[in-house]
């Protein structure tokens, strides 16, 4: 008797970790965090620009965003700019922000023919002079784009063509733009080493993914919407990140055909708990909740001990440091969910606002997607969904449709 199937099973933690080592061998992103940074640093020494601008669009620039975003305090005088969008009125403001005399311009592109990214670039030459002095081009090295590059004498920097756009940010991808920032690219790298160290020798790290994957993946059918609820404005970067990271790669049909689908949504406290957390506590129960906190945000500013006429009520929150507020709100959020006991919810705390700390969160979320696109059994690298779109988009821009 012969017995054939085509339907998956939840396998063990042991199978699953076996197929991620497997995976190192040909996902390139595994291996960024032990790459040799000289190049990118020696060039960052060189730029003069006052002016940054990035040119790419989601795994070309979100990932750099969110770490922008959170350690803007600890970057040099540089500007740093992304021009992501088509929308015309955007460009033109972004531009109008910048001196286009006194700017850099990296052009980002995995496969060197993002139709938003190019738009940009041409639209640029017609406002200054593009060439090898103030651009510089990061993408796959045999890609149209690096043509573009060698003909114009430009710098390069290489896409590893086994690293997706969404997991490229450890890459030159992100590390080149915030190494021109001042930012310590090998602090970020020690943050993901530190991850990837511990979850391949099975130790904290691999306890708390594997656990966190095994929860979601048992439970997706019920809770199938993670929400991240960030308590910072500094991840705000990060949360758009995430839900790139998540939506892109775990959308997808599995190895029987069958959708499977965790929906991202990120969140900011103290701001959104006076929207979305009410849909939480009283609404469906649909939902898993993660909790992100920073321990310690290196500022003292506190609120001042004075009374304010018909607020004297209020007057309990005299000489109390805002970053002992903005925790105390989250933990107070934290506790009203716990209470239910019907949300399930974690929490994650950030020690410090750095480049390592902030890249250990990164790397972690990266490994816990392909850690539950392994027990899903999808291809986590791919976007067939997105593909269709720009077909017909190119299809529709030739005249075709």
């Amino acid at each position: 008797m012969q017995y054939t199937k085509n339907f998956y099973q939840i396998k063990s933690n042991d199978e699953i970790f076996a197929k991620i080592q497997k995976e190192r061998e040909y996902i390139g992103y595994y291996n960024l965090p032990y790459q040799d940074t000289t190049e990118i640093k020696e060039f960052a020494k060189t730029v003069k620009q006052k002016d940054i601008v990035v040119l790419g669009i989601g795994g070309s620039s979100l990932g750099t965003y969110a770490i922008h975003k959170f350690l803007q305090h600890k970057e040099n005088d540089k500007k740093l700019h992304f021009l992501e969008s088509t929308d015309p009125i955007e460009i033109t403001y972004k531009i109008s922000k910048i001196d286009l005399q006194d700017a850099l311009f990296i052009i980002i592109s995995k496969s060197g023919t993002t139709i938003e990214t190019i738009s940009i670039l041409k639209y640029l030459h017609t406002l200054t002079d593009i060439n090898n002095k103030n651009c510089v081009v990061v993408t796959e090295n045999d890609s149209k784009l690096n043509e573009y590059a060698v003909k114009n004498n430009m710098k390069t920097f290489e896409i590893p063509k086994d690293v997706g756009g969404r997991f490229s940010v450890f890459s030159a991808v992100g590390l080149l733009p915030l190494a021109i920032m001042g930012l310590d690219i090998d602090n970020i790298l020690n943050g993901c080493k530190e991850v990837s160290n511990s979850y391949f020798a099975q130790k904290g790290f691999y306890e708390e993914i594997m656990q966190k994957a095994r929860f979601m993946v048992e439970n997706k059918n019920r809770f199938n919407i993670n929400v991240i609820f960030s308590y910072s404005s500094l991840l705000e970067g990060f949360n758009k990140w995430y839900i790139q990271l998540w939506g892109e790669s775990l959308g997808k049909k599995n190895i029987n055909g069958t959708k499977q689908a965790l929906t991202p949504i990120g969140l900011l406290g103290p701001i959104d708990q006076h929207s979305f957390l009410q849909l939480i506590v009283e609404g469906k129960r649909d939902k898993t909740v993660t909790f992100i906190k920073v321990n310690d945000f290196q500022t003292d500013i506190t609120i001042p001990d004075i009374s304010l006429y018909g607020l004297e009520e209020l007057d309990y929150i005299n000489n109390l440091p805002f970053k002992e507020l903005i925790n105390k709100q989250a933990d107070a959020t934290i506790e009203a969910i716990e209470s239910l006991r019907d949300i399930p919810c974690d929490v994650i705390t950030i020690e410090r606002v750095d480049e390592y700390n902030l890249a250990k969160l990164m790397f972690s979320y990266q490994l816990l997607t392909s850690v539950i696109g392994k027990f899903v059994q999808i291809n986590t690298y791919d976007q067939p969904g997105v593909e269709a779109g720009k077909i017909i988009l190119k299809d529709k821009l030739q005249g075709n449709l």
